[in-house]
């Protein structure tokens, strides 16, 4: 990420951080939480809330790294597609980011299919990263975890950063972003040197700190074989209340299948 798109960030965060964190409260409410409670298992909560709202979430391997996320939205129930092809910690976020986009944005999806892209930086998109790192890192918690890793990492910015990442299974540059806006980083960081570090390099002090690779790594998880199933049963059942003909159904799994080996990555 450059300076110049960090500072988009930031300029967005100052305007709109009592408004996102209004609907991150909504969204603890509607969920019968408590508003101090961390996010343990994000995908659990998030897949209940989606249900209530009528959406399905589900995971596939996607060719394009590129994408986090496709959210469809049908006229009677919507889907939203987790790209596995990437690592966990891009998907939690990825799931934060479209709860932002289903349950609170306010101009209706430009098309039926809508893509989540990390060059992506309308308001929107903005509006739903924040709400994402709000959700996955509350602030008296963070504070409080930044505050003990820094006791542990000797003031080296950079393993706190990652000690925090690895707690909340969440983006380094998420992370960054979460420190700039609650005013955590020493004044005398060279924000630069923060910015410009690579994979290699974050797995590298994962490993020096014994920390949780797995989180780095793509899972692969495919409900493929789960989605077909549903669809089948679906289809089986308005066969049998002369909603669709069996020709109708064969029809749609093949078009599903087609779809599915398009665009699935490898496995």
């Amino acid at each position: 990420m450059d300076i110049e798109r960090l500072r988009k960030i930031m300029e967005y965060s100052n305007s709109h951080r009592d408004e996102i964190a209004l609907k991150v409260r909504k969204f603890y409410a509607f969920s019968d939480m408590s508003s101090d409670t961390e996010v343990i298992n994000i995908m659990q909560i998030a897949r209940s809330a989606f249900q209530k709202k009528g959406y399905l979430i589900f995971e596939m391997p996607l060719s394009d790294k590129e994408i986090g996320a496709l959210c469809y939205k049908g006229d009677a129930l919507g889907y939203i597609m987790l790209n596995s092809s990437l690592p966990r910690v891009n998907i939690n976020f990825a799931v934060c980011h479209e709860l932002y986009h289903v349950f609170y944005q306010e101009n209706e999806f430009g098309s039926k299919v809508e893509f989540a892209i990390d060059k992506y930086y309308g308001e929107e998109e903005l509006a739903a990263n924040l709400f994402a790192g709000m959700l996955l890192m509350p602030e008296v918690s963070f504070r409080s975890m930044y505050k003990k890793f820094k006791g542990e990492s000797e003031n080296r910015e950079m393993h706190i950063l990652i000690r925090l990442m690895n707690y909340y299974q969440v983006p380094y540059m998420a992370v960054l972003i979460r420190c700039i806006e609650l005013n955590l980083l020493n004044s005398d960081i060279y924000l630069d040197d923060l910015l410009n570090i690579d994979y290699q390099c974050i797995r590298s002090v994962f490993a020096d700190l014994w920390l949780d690779e797995s989180i780095l790594d793509a899972t692969k998880k495919d409900d493929y074989v789960r989605i077909q199933k549903l669809v089948n049963d679906l289809g089986n059942r308005y066969i049998e209340n002369d909603y669709i003909n069996k020709r109708t159904m064969q029809k749609v799994l093949r078009n599903m299948e087609k779809l599915y080996l398009e665009i699935k990555g490898e496995s």
